[in-house]
């Protein structure tokens, strides 16, 4: 056991070694010895019990403002994706609703170019048959009628006498 004691003492005072040159590079640092001679510094070099408190506190805090940090750093991450991922859905659903409105666009302007074709062929057979027979019913009028069993409508009558 004496030799258990003696390895446990001979390992606690390498160990204080090391923290006594620890400290000495620490307060051999210019930045350190700066502080140390500033007004707060020698505050707390004659108030042991504030310096405990403030060093306590400083280590406690750095906890729960770390994982404030995190949280915040991903709720900015988690944002920024959700936007990204909102944006693609509203540019998804409005790239389908233009998809949609021109569809139906090409739907209409087929139906529309149907119409105005079918109106232009109907309304140039009526123009043509209409001037057909005011060119068939000017040439009876000058030649006699085109066959004996002609029978004059109305509309030819009034032609006639004019």
């Amino acid at each position: 056991m004496a030799s258990a004691e003696k390895l446990y003492r001979e390992k606690m005072q390498e160990l204080q070694k090391q923290l006594n040159k620890f400290m000495q590079t620490i307060n051999n640092h210019s930045k350190v010895d700066a502080f140390l001679n500033s007004p707060f510094g020698q505050y707390l070099d004659e108030h042991p019990f504030v310096t405990l408190s403030l060093l306590v506190f400083v280590s406690l805090s750095v906890v729960p403002a770390g994982l404030f940090l995190t949280l915040v750093a991903g709720t900015a991450i988690a944002v920024c994706l959700a936007v990204l991922i909102i944006e693609g859905i509203v540019i998804s659903v409005s790239g389908i609703a233009l998809l949609c409105i021109l569809c139906g666009l090409a739907v209409m302007s087929l139906g529309v170019a149907a119409i105005l074709c079918v109106s232009y062929v109907a309304g140039s057979s009526v123009f043509n048959y209409m001037h057909a027979y005011r060119v068939a019913v000017g040439t009876r009028e000058r030649s006699g009628p085109i066959s004996l069993n002609h029978k004059m409508t109305m509309a030819e009558k009034s032609l006639s006498s004019s």
